[in-house]
């Protein structure tokens, strides 16, 4: 053990000044934590998120993958014969829409709260399994009421992945790194069109007896995603703490590496005062203003097939122009969160920008002439910029807001306004506004713009707290902490816990600086 770990460590008998708390009430990596302040030799971190890269990100990158494509089915079904197959009017196809977001709005909270309490890699893996055999289960529907109800399971079972995700990239990862590594996992929803894309050119094209080629199409996606549920299952790390693929050594090294966060990694203790805390600080209620407004655009997704049929290109185009959307999607996403990680323009700036040519694409594809549909249509792939500002944003999230139990409230209450948003936006697209849809476009060019400036908002707030801290005399109530801890001898040492593993909020915690 090194010199500073010595210092930090004290039997029983010589407790320095200071109070004991208890193990459980702080967090997981107090007890891998050395004690050394001093940061790692840039070589060894370089290898060890080589490591971490390497394990996490193809695994959540498939997931999101196929989480993104079996959601999107149904967009793509649209123009694969689901309509007719299921007997579907156009309104019961918006409710399809709607209701999968409505039920992840129902299940969020009692989701986040699962993933603080129960290992985090074994309850999504839980959930992708269920999702999975659910997927499977709309091939048999001919029916709405069928297609409701599975549509509505799957709700809730999406209600653990992205908060998951959002919950291990903090554990993992320095918070200058978070932003790109969600932009990483993220843009494999551009992938998933493309995938879907050529999956349903396919289907397309089949012509067996009794089983429509959007029934193929849920068949394929949920046994892939079968197959990762089990991939998740034994691979998927609960945390740096358990970390398979991780030494003992390593894994107090990924806890030194993301000591400066000041957000720690985990703990399983629901903290009531945390919780009220995050019902009374007003930047939360701002984040949330924006996930709900900024996601009414996601509403695309499934009509996405629709749209651009209807500026006159045929089905079987349609299906393979979706794959163009996916590529425009990737190229922005990357462009976007490598913009908002470089720390002249950072989150805030960086995802305002975004929405500039995303307005613009919105408002000319309410102006250009309807004959002009190959002008439509780029104009329609100019708009998906608007996407880029939320992946920005998720990546923003886990680096302001510190305390597990706060952290979990905030996931669960940005991504119930994102099921609002979600859920609120299929309703725009009527069919008395068809083939132009101009009342939709509009909304979208008006929710972004709006979502931009709540953005600005939300950095002008930190920014101003930031400053206001900076002039402070510092706060040393959390300096002298301690743990006991047992030895394999029976004996006990009292070992001096680090305020970034306190498992303070950033409120209770005034050494934390908001990332701008």
């Amino acid at each position: 053990m090194d010199t500073s770990s010595d210092h930090s460590e004290k039997t029983n008998e010589k407790r320095p000044a200071g109070h004991a708390v208890d193990v459980a009430k702080v967090d997981i990596a107090a007890q891998l934590d050395t004690g050394s302040d001093k940061p790692l030799d840039p070589d060894v971190a370089r290898r060890l998120r080589w490591k971490i890269d390497l394990h996490l990100m193809p695994l959540m990158g498939l997931m999101y993958l196929m989480a993104f494509a079996d959601k999107t089915t149904l967009g793509q079904s649209a123009v694969l014969g689901i309509f007719t197959g299921a007997k579907l009017t156009q309104n019961q196809f918006n409710w399809l829409g709607t209701i999968f977001y409505l039920s992840y709005l129902v299940f969020e909270y009692p989701q986040n709260l699962a993933l603080q309490k129960l290992p985090v890699g074994k309850w999504i893996s839980i959930n992708i399994f269920i999702w999975a055999v659910t997927l499977l289960c709309h091939a048999a529907c001919k029916s709405f009421g069928g297609l409701f109800a599975v549509r509505f399971i799957l709700g809730a079972c999406e209600g653990a992945i992205t908060p998951g995700f959002m919950i291990v990239t903090s554990m993992f990862y320095t918070r200058e790194e978070q932003t790109k590594r969600v932009g990483y996992w993220f843009l494999m929803n551009g992938t998933a069109i493309i995938f879907l894309g050529f999956t349903a050119f396919g289907v397309a094209h089949t012509t067996t007896p009794n089983f429509m080629p959007w029934q193929w199409l849920m068949v394929i996606t949920g046994i892939i995603t079968l197959i990762t549920s089990i991939l998740f299952w034994f691979f998927f790390p609960d945390s740096p703490a358990n970390a398979w693929f991780l030494t003992t050594e390593e894994r107090a090294l990924v806890v030194q590496r993301i000591k400066s966060n000041q957000t720690g990694v985990e703990n399983k203790k629901w903290k009531r005062e945390q919780f009220i805390e995050t019902l009374r600080d007003p930047k939360i209620w701002v984040m949330a203003c924006f996930a709900g407004l900024s996601n009414t655009f996601n509403s695309l997704s499934n009509q996405r097939q629709i749209i651009v049929s209807q500026f006159g290109f045929r089905p079987i185009h349609t299906t393979l122009l979706g794959c163009v959307d996916g590529l425009v999607e990737i190229i922005y996403i990357w462009v976007g969160v490598h913009l908002a990680s470089n720390k002249f323009i950072g989150r805030g700036y960086g995802g305002a920008l975004m929405f500039v040519p995303g307005i613009l694409g919105a408002i000319l594809v309410n102006t250009i002439p309807s004959h002009n549909k190959v002008g439509l249509l780029f104009c329609y792939w100019l708009s998906i910029f608007c996407i880029v500002p939320f992946v920005i944003f998720l990546g923003w999230v886990g680096s302001i807001v510190s305390g597990h139990t706060k952290r979990t409230t905030t996931n669960a209450i940005v991504l119930i306004a994102y099921a609002v948003g979600n859920a609120a936006g299929p309703f725009m697209w009527k069919k008395k506004y068809q083939p132009r849809n101009h009342v939709p476009w509009a909304v979208i060019a008006a929710t972004s713009f709006g979502s931009g400036i709540l953005l600005l908002i939300l950095r002008f707030m930190l920014a101003r707290e930031n400053k206001r801290r900076e002039t402070e005399k510092r706060d040393d109530t959390y300096n002298e902490v301690y743990i006991t801890q047992t030895l394999p001898d029976g004996s006990t040492v009292e070992k001096k816990v680090d305020r970034a593993f306190l498992d303070l909020t950033d409120i209770q915690n005034r050494d934390f600086r908001y990332v701008l």
